[in-house]
């Protein structure tokens, strides 16, 4: 299994990206999908999961209502449509798959099997 981010860039506080992650060796329609991020400095932190049915989904408080996760099992790919983009949401961000299901939603870093490598967001104030 290969997931791979991309659509990162450098974009005005204020404005908006969308953020993809392509996978290969296996199918998104059968896994919980997520995405996390990491600032310099930090640790690894949630933001958003979609559930493997694709009928559900859950943010972290602190983009809730600004970032939108979907995928489209068709292309098996997952995006992160992220509007009204604050300074603080500076990090790279990196998609994840689960493919065991325990449990949803999961906003642990070790729920997660598989990882993409990492896109940069950066926002300017």
């Amino acid at each position: 299994v290969q997931l791979q981010a991309s659509g990162g860039g450098l974009v005005q506080a204020g404005g908006s990206l969308r953020l993809s992650c392509a996978a290969s060796g296996g199918a998104i329609s059968r896994w919980n999908m997520a995405w996390f991020r990491q600032a310099p400095g930090k640790e690894r932190e949630f933001v958003a999961t979609i559930r493997w049915s694709g009928g559900s989904a859950y943010y972290a408080d602190s983009v809730n209502g600004r970032f939108t996760i979907s995928k489209d099992n068709a292309k098996n790919t997952m995006y992160l449509q992220m509007n009204s983009l604050k300074h603080e949401d500076t990090a790279v961000y990196y998609c994840a798959a689960d493919v065991s299901r325990v449990t949803w939603p999961t906003m642990r870093v070790r729920a997660y099997d598989f990882w993409g490598q990492g896109t940069l967001v950066t926002v300017s104030s």
